[in-house]
Order: structure tokens, then sequence, then C-alpha cells
């Protein structure tokens, strides 16, 4: 019995009862560990009304978390945009002793618990760390101040964008560069007319989940910033000290906002990746074009 490619991509042969198992199974995984947890935000925020949950954001320690959330993410999330592609322009296009270095310690954050990255800031710029003295001696406070949280945000953050470009520019090659080169363009003409075209939707995907990576992030930034109220908490240490005073309408209400976040956050995942994958499958038939 000959079985053809669209048989198997649809699994098409698989019995009915196979199928059905497994389509059941995942749905109501899904439901169950996803859509289940997502709808009881929503509901318990908006439990006692409207003005409940609108009076929430009207809280003086409300407003300045969400203030410092969206600081944190704002200096973090350029500054990792700038790193991913300079760092994955130099893996995908040279090659360099230290290369396999450079790619291991972009994946450090992936391997390291947030809190142990929170902890290592402390050693590194606290009061009994490396460079502790030589800090209050000059003024300078880092740890549970705003420069702490921006620090810990950078670090459990800088290998999103970073990661999706490395495969993406890989998988493109060199041939367009040095094509541009050769025609006369110097390296800037080159990287703003080829290279930067080329992974735009790669950029935006990455930049996406940097930027929902760094508003949610609570282990790292909850070591360096002393838990501060009206001070330096940001939404989710704020969301932790609601629920721990039982004001669980309030906490329900500033965690809608992050639910919400991650919403808008799949949603573009799954418009860019359609994206990317259109613009792979475009790339690939060129190049079947120019060989054949």
């Amino acid at each position: 019995m000959s079985v053809n490619a669209k048989d198997l991509q649809t699994g098409s042969n698989d019995p009915l009862w196979v199928r059905t198992t497994v389509i059941t199974i995942s749905v109501a995984f899904v439901a169950l560990m996803l859509v289940l947890p997502l709808g009881v935000i929503f509901f318990e925020a908006f439990r006692k009304g409207l003005t409940a949950y609108l009076k929430a954001f009207q809280d003086r320690n409300a407003v300045r978390a969400i203030t410092m959330t969206c600081l944190a993410a704002g200096i973090a999330v350029p500054l990792n945009l700038v790193f991913g592609i300079a760092a994955s322009w130099a893996i995908a296009k040279f090659n360099f002793r230290g290369k396999g270095l450079l790619i291991a310690l972009i994946d450090l954050p992936f391997a390291i618990s947030p809190v142990i990255s929170g902890l290592i800031y402390i050693l590194v710029f606290g009061m009994q760390g490396w460079f502790g003295k030589w800090l209050e001696a000059h003024g300078i406070q880092i740890i549970f101040a705003v420069p702490g949280i921006i620090l810990a945000t950078i670090f459990v953050t800088f290998p999103f964008v970073a990661r999706e470009l490395i495969p993406l520019m890989q998988e493109q090659g060199s041939e367009e560069e040095w094509a541009a080169i050769s025609l006369g363009a110097n390296g800037w003409q080159t990287f703003w007319r080829v290279t930067l075209p080329n992974i735009k939707w790669g950029v935006l995907y990455g930049v996406l989940l940097c930027n929902a990576r760094a508003m949610g992030e609570f282990g790292a930034v909850s070591v360096v910033s002393s838990n501060i109220r009206g001070g330096t908490n940001t939404l989710p240490l704020h969301i932790d000290a609601l629920y721990n005073d039982y004001n669980s309408v309030a906490a329900f209400a500033m965690a809608s906002i992050l639910a919400l976040l991650g919403v808008v956050t799949l949603v573009g995942k799954s418009l860019l990746e359609r994206k990317l994958e259109q613009e792979s499958i475009s790339s690939l038939e060129s190049k079947t074009t120019e060989v054949s």
C-alpha cells in the first residue's frame, strides 16, 4: 500500500479513534493548563465589578509598579536588541576564535535560575560585594535600587533576540551581503539595505519575546529590588504583595495586564512565525529557481 506525502502530513491513514484520542487529550490539556487559569484571572479581576477593577489602578503603589516595569523593559529591550543583532551578525557571518564560547554565554541565562542571577549581582554590586565599598564611597547604589532592577532584567532577557536571529542569519548565508559589497556598498549600507530587511520579522519576533519576558520577570528582580512598595516594586512583585495582603481583586486586576500581554505575545508570535515561514519558503524557491 502506497502512502503519499499529503497523507503523512495530515495523518489521514491513522484510525479515527487514534486521531480523536490525540486531539481530545491535546485540547483538554491546553484547556486545563492554559485557558482555564487565564479565564480565572479575568473572572477574579472583575468579580466585584468594573469599579473595583479600575480602582486597583488608581493606587499610587500600582502606578509606581507599572512605571517601574515599563522603565526596566524600556531600557532592557533596546539594549538587548542592539546586542542581539551585533552578536548574531558576528556569529552567523564570521569565523573567529571564541565563537563557541560566545554562543555558550548567550545561552547562560537559560541555564541559570533567575534567583541565582539576582544573587550574582548582589555578590558583585552589593555592600559586601566586589565593588560594594567603591560604589558606596562614590555614592552609587545599584542593589536595592532602580539600576539593579534594570541590570537583572537585561541579564534574564538578553538571549531572546540573539537566539532568534542566529539560525535565521545562518540560513540566509552571506551571498547577498558579498554581492552588495562587490557593487560598492559599504558596511552600513549593506546592513541597512540588505541584512536588516532580510531579518526584520525575526527582529520583531525576538523583541516581542524579550519584552514579554522583561515585563513578567519575578525571580531576579525580587532579589535585587528589596520589594519596596511605591519604590522598587515592579508589577509582578506588586501582584505578589497584594495577594499576600489578601487583596485578591486588586492582585488579579494587576495580573490581568500581564495576562493580556501574554495573549498579545502569543498572537504576535503566531503572525510573525507565519511571516518567517513564508519568507523561508520564498527564499528556498528563489534559490531552487537559480539552481535550476
